[in-house]
């Protein structure tokens, strides 16, 4: 199965790891949007790493998967 559309969709607003077909990891994000760009309607997946509210993009056809994190383990202090 692959990460299509209606995949992204469910995972806007929640914090994750994306996983891209060429291997690389961008992690601990917040998903914020789906945006279409130009003629061609690619679709862009914007996010932001957790605590910045710079957003950066990255095209839905490079995404292999994405894995959800637990916001409750992330906001654990010793």
């Amino acid at each position: 199965m692959s990460f299509s559309l209606n995949v992204a969709k469910s995972y806007i607003g929640k914090t994750v790891n994306i996983h891209l077909k060429d291997g690389a990891v961008i992690v601990n994000v917040q998903l914020k949007a789906i945006k279409t760009v130009g003629l061609s309607k690619t679709k862009l997946f914007e996010y932001a790493p957790f605590g910045n509210v710079s957003r950066q993009v990255v095209p839905i056809k490079n995404i292999a998967y994405t894995t959800t994190l637990n916001r409750s383990i992330l906001n654990m202090r010793n």
